[in-house]
Formats: structure tokens, C-alpha cells, sequence
């Protein structure tokens, strides 16, 4: 999809604000006293907090404020029908059992696209201080260390490859089989650090992840980032994921084929 420069501006302007809002949001209540949860599911612990709510919200407002022809999906607060052909896609706390925990790599995910998939998104991380962005001629991290350009990592076998995943358990019986095969040549295999890892694929600093399960909140911001940084992002047949599902997100085409043919090999 391409966007009249004008435009573009005005996309990444606002999914700045809406980072900014965000981080402010739920950092007010990080690591404070008496934070509780409400879970989703009555089957497993998915849970839900004052500061999911509250950073929602506030981008919500910003949207109707500067963009209410758009569209909204957001993880708390569900669908807005939009006029304009573009949506913002909203996750205000990827990563809230991180959240709860106290762990510093929880994150908001910001997107924007139409129904083909996000063309920009934001990984933010409030407490570490870090953005992440991609899509629409950028491809950035701001931080504590600075300004840097964001470059996914050269193809390298997966016997020397690093890999994530949020749960060991990854999605049903027979996907945690699949990824099993990916992590029983991998070099290295790490688990629980959310929408960071996806941040790190684009970064330059680990070559997979591979998950399963995951709703369009969870994806199309690291989908924006981590193309725009060079690194490919589909399901586990090669397609593309924008609604979520299955994904395998990787440093390059090479890997990518590689890590593929593992979890098809059932």
C-alpha cells in the first residue's frame, strides 16, 4: 500500500503519540502495590489489568481525536468500523503475566494498515526505555543507547541460529511437536520474553520466533518492524499472517526456509 507523503507523516505522528500515551499510561501502575488481575478465561490464567484498560483508552481517545475515519482493533475494547480504509491495530500491554511479574520486557504494540496487512508499527518498550519502528521508510530503535538503524541478522544455519518463544508449550500437542524440531537444532532457545523478541528479530540480535496461537494485536506491529528491518514474517506454510494464528518470524529468507521445512516435517 502505498501513501501520499502527507499522509505517512501523519500515520507515524500519531502511532508516536499513541506510544507516548501508552508508556505513560502503564507505566503509572508498573510495579506498584496492590496491582491485581482479572483473568479472560476461566480454562487458563489470561490475565487483564487496570493498566491494559487505561492505556487502551488513552489511544482510543487520540485516534478519535486525530484519525476518526480509521478503524480500531484492540485487544480490551474490541472493533471500530472505520471509513478511511486504514485501521489501527492496538495491543496496550503485550505481555501482561510479564507485567504482573514485574519483568521489564512487556510492550505496546501499535499498527496501522488496511485490509491487506500493517504498512507501519511500533514495539515499544515503556520501562526499558527502547521504540522499535518500521514500515513506511523506517526501520529505527531509540533507546538508552541512543539512535540506530534497525538490520536483521545474515543468513546463518540453524545449528548456530538463536530462537524464541513466549510458552514452551507452544499452541496445541501436535505444534509444540512442530516446534520442537525447530528447537532441537537450534543453537540456542529462549522462552518468556513476549513482543521483545520479535524487537530483537528486527534488531539484528537473534535469528527466530516461532509461535502459535496468536490473535492480529499479537503480530501485525512485529510484522511491520521486522519486514521493514529486512527479516520475513508468515505462518508455518509461508503465507501471510496478518490475523494472526501460527507465525514463524525470521532473520532472512534462508533461515526462514530451513525452519520451515522442520515444522512441516510431521
Amino acid at each position: 500500500m502505498r501513501l501520499e507523503a502527507n499522509l505517512a507523516a501523519e500515520l507515524v505522528s500519531t502511532a508516536h503519540e499513541l506510544a507516548d500515551a501508552a508508556r505513560a499510561a502503564t507505566l503509572l501502575h508498573f510495579r506498584r502495590t496492590g496491582l491485581t488481575a482479572e483473568t479472560k478465561e476461566a480454562e487458563r490464567f489470561d490475565p487483564v489489568t487496570v493498566a491494559d484498560r487505561l492505556a487502551e483508552e488513552r489511544m482510543r481517545a487520540i485516534l478519535t481525536r486525530r484519525r476518526p475515519e480509521d478503524g480500531i482493533l484492540g485487544e480490551e475494547f474490541g472493533t471500530v468500523a472505520g471509513t478511511s480504509g486504514l485501521t489501527w491495530v492496538l495491543d496496550p500491554i503485550d505481555g501482561t503475566r510479564g507485567y504482573l511479574s514485574g519483568t521489564p520486557t512487556w510492550g505496546v504494540l501499535i499498527a496501522v494498515g488496511d485490509a491487506a496487512g500493517p504498512v507501519y508499527g511500533i514495539i515499544d518498550q515503556p520501562y526499558i526505555g527502547e521504540r522499535f519502528e518500521g514500515g513506511l521508510g523506517r526501520a529505527d530503535v531509540t533507546g538508552p543507547m541512543g539512535h540506530a538503524g534497525l538490520k536483521t541478522r545474515p543468513p546463518r544455519a540453524l545449528a548456530e541460529a538463536i530462537l524464541f518463544s513466549t510458552f514452551p508449550e507452544v499452541g496445541t500437542a501436535a505444534e509444540g511437536a512442530a516446534f520442537r524440531r525447530v528447537a532441537g537444532k537450534a543453537r540456542l532457545t529462549r522462552y518468556g520474553t513476549d513482543c521483545y523478541g520479535y524487537a530483537l528479530v528486527a534488531a539484528g540480535q537473534i535469528d527466530l520466533v516461532v509461535e502459535a496461537g496468536l490473535q492480529a494485536y499479537d503480530v501485525q506491529a512485529p510484522i511491520a518492524v521486522i519486514e521493514a528491518a529486512g527479516g520475513i514474517v508468515t505462518d508455518w506454510q509461508g503465507r501471510p499472517c496478518p490475523q494472526g494464528g501460527q507465525v514463524l518470524a525470521a532473520a532472512n529468507a534462508v533461515i526462514h526456509a530451513e525452519a520451515l521445512a522442520l515444522l512441516n516435517a510431521g
